[in-house]
């Protein structure tokens, strides 16, 4: 357990980017330079640095790159920087030009350790615009499996590398340069296929109105399309501006998230750090399996590993990485709208395409004034709007039990109104108080057994009224029973909560329905009349009003299965990623441990900004596991339709999430109390 508090023991790994001032035509400075930054680097707990193109000499030296004192002092630096790292751990990739048989290549040298590891040439040069790097070189593309002569070393040299890392798990290293992103026939289609998880691209990105813009989507689209890290280094400060000028920006991706960028035309040297997800990384290639797929047999035989030896810290380096406490939702204030909208469309074009499918002209729902209950019934309305249906299409009730709640009741009510829908009631007691009397159960002679018999005799009840009254009017009964309820099993099987005709809420995490309603209130979509009363619910207790006030305390669902925050958590990683109990957890910790740091969505009531410390990380975890992999997926396996709301994941049978329902959580809870202190 003393290496838990380290991201090198959940699969993590942290890199660098850097860019520096350069001295045109002056190795032996520039490698001095980066030597500086490596050891910075290192001090930070980096196993990788990437530098920009042709960084030891310059990018824009136009015809002195032929030049024999330039070449050979590159050598001489290629040698100093490889004596002045000896002693650090961390691998290097700095960009030179080196002579190979007949020709000059752009070329990206890997260090580490004192020793050149490796050389990759750049494999397209551009012929374009600004760029006519073919008068000063040659192009790398099909060199495999040469040797080249760097500092006195013979040293491997082609486009067939790839930097596997021996001691840190999943981490294998790919090179490409510069022009090689811009090309169709990039090298990182062919190393992602290799089995490479992490790119580093030497650039030197000469810029113009509009460029960094366009190098942003290609570093975005090649991270998320190869499901992999970029690392992408961009010349700066020294660069010749006789004719060009360069912004130094260096950046770095995840599967299309950028998760560290610098400022643009920085002053010095600027280095930035995160720690990158290997093994959220591999979790995604095992699900997608075409990104892996095409190009194997005899080109994947042809690769040649060239090892890393490194002995990563094993200690507490903190996380540079942000890491978002609502998952299924993102954190900058236009996306969470943009998110929000196409959530609730989702649902309404869901809806709309059962109904017309089905012929069926009425919509059955019970309305208990709870989250997941007032957001069906918006999506109802908004149905009834789109198809031009008045709103007594919608027959709405609320069912009232031994445990309804006075506020709860009103605001049901109060919603139905203020869109325009008659509110019905049918009281479930009687029907109730009846069947524990048939079943002969204890509350029936007057005592307070409050079980689950007696909880779901009022659920199945609710449910039952609700189809034989779509039988009754010819119409579908619509569920609103959410996706956290299922991942939890917190609903009542068969004719309960946990089935209906149609539910437009399977696919929606209850920390999403939170927000989603949030923004149809300000939005004021619904009625504007509807909009206090909304808040009035998001704000409310969460409660399955089943059981009667104990004591004067009500019934709150939190304090049984978890509070929904750290629940939702817990289902993403699990249902996205399906990482190890041990990496979720310190993904929670960082993110709940400090609510001062960090960022919360847009709007989000400082109320509501909470904290959980480790130990309550670990014991709602182990409820999420023994509720998700024993006792649940039953449920799951004969859920109702309803459509796929989120990229996290959604758990029809028919979809996304295909379990025995006869498995157990005790791998996941031994892996758990293994690891968690």
């Amino acid at each position: 357990m003393e290496d838990f508090y380290s991201i090198y023991s959940h699969g993590m790994a942290r890199v660098s980017v850097c860019t520096f001032p350069v001295r045109l035509a002056v190795p032996l400075h520039n490698a001095e330079i980066i030597a500086g930054l490596a050891a910075q680097c290192e001090r930070e707990g980096s196993v990788l640095a990437v530098f920009p193109e042709l960084c030891l000499t310059g990018y824009s030296l136009e015809d002195l790159r032929h030049q024999t004192v330039v070449i050979e002092a590159t050598h001489e630096a290629l040698r100093t920087l490889a004596h002045e790292t000896r002693a650090l751990q961390i691998t290097l990739i700095v960009g030179a030009a080196l002579r190979f048989r007949n020709g000059l290549y752009n070329c990206a040298v890997v260090l580490q350790g004192g020793r050149i590891c490796g050389v990759v040439p750049k494999s397209h040069l551009p012929e374009y615009a600004e760029f006519y790097e073919s008068r000063h070189f040659s192009a790398g593309s099909g060199i495999n499996g040469a040797v080249i002569s760097v500092a006195g070393d013979e040293v491997p040299f082609g486009c067939d590398l790839i930097f596997r890392y021996k001691d840190i798990a999943d981490l294998i290293l790919g090179v490409e340069i510069c022009e090689d992103l811009w090309v169709a026939d990039s090298p990182h289609i062919r190393l992602t296929r290799a089995g490479v998880t992490v790119m580093a691209n030497l650039s030197a990105s000469s810029i113009t109105i509009g460029k960094s813009e366009t190098r942003d989507l290609l570093c975005r689209a090649a991270s998320l399309k190869t499901i992999s890290a970029y690392l992408y280094a961009a010349a700066g400060e020294g660069e010749s501006t006789t004719d060009l000028s360069w912004d130094g920006q260096v950046s770095i991706y995840e599967m299309g998230d950028i998760l560290a960028q610098s400022e643009r035309f920085p002053s010095g040297a600027k280095i930035v750090h995160t720690d990158i997800d290997l093994e959220r990384i591999v979790q995604e290639r095992l699900r997608r399996q075409s990104v892996v797929q095409g190009d194997t047999g005899h080109a994947a035989r042809t690769w040649r590993d060239i090892s890393l030896h490194t002995k990563p810290p094993r200690v507490d380096i903190g996380l540079k990485r942000e890491i978002p406490r609502f998952p299924f939702l993102p954190n900058e204030a236009s996306r969470l709208a943009q998110d929000c909208f196409e959530a609730w469309t989702i649902q309404v074009t869901g809806l709309i395409q059962r109904l017309r499918a089905s012929g069926v002209t009425r919509m059955v729902i019970g309305v208990s004034g709870g989250l997941d209950s007032t957001l069906a019934l918006l999506v109802c309305r908004r149905v009834a709007q789109q198809l031009d249906w008045p709103a007594e299409s919608i027959h709405a009730y609320t069912m009232p039990g031994f445990a309804t709640g006075d506020a709860s009741k009103s605001l049901a009510v109060a919603l139905m109104r203020a869109l325009n829908i008659e509110p019905r009631e049918l009281d479930i007691r009687p029907a109730a108080t009846r069947m524990l009397s048939d079943l002969d159960h204890p509350h029936a002679r007057g005592e307070a057994v409050f079980d689950t018999t007696f909880e779901n005799v009022q659920a199945g009840l609710r449910t039952d009224y609700l189809f034989r009254i779509a039988n009754q009017i010819g119409g579908i009964v619509i569920g609103t029973g959410d996706l956290s309820e299922l991942a939890l099993g917190w609903c009542t099987y068969g004719v309960g909560d946990q089935m209906s005709h149609y539910n437009v809420n399977t696919g929606m995490p209850k920390t999403l329905i939170q927000h989603v309603l949030r923004w149809l209130a300000a939005e004021k979509l619904p009625s504007a009349a509807s909009v206090p009363i909304i808040q009035s619910i998001i704000e409310a207790e969460i409660s399955p009003e089943l059981v009667p006030a104990q004591n004067g305390s009500v019934q709150r669902t939190e304090d049984i299965v978890g509070p929904y925050d750290l629940q939702d958590f817990f289902l993403y990683f699990t249902l996205r990623y399906g990482l190890k109990p041990s990496k979720i957890a310190f993904l929670t910790m960082h993110a709940w441990l400090d609510p001062s740091q960090g960022r919360w969505p847009a709007n989000y009531p400082e109320g509501r900004k909470l904290c959980y410390t480790l130990s309550d990380i670990r014991r709602w975890l182990e409820v999420f596991l023994k509720r998700f992999f024993s006792f649940s997926q039953f449920k799951r396996s004969a859920m109702p339709n309803g459509p796929k709301i989120s990229p996290g994941g959604a758990l029809s049978p028919r979809g996304d999430w295909r379990m025995p329902s006869d498995s157990q959580a005790q791998l996941w809870l031994d892996e758990l109390f293994g690891k968690v202190p």
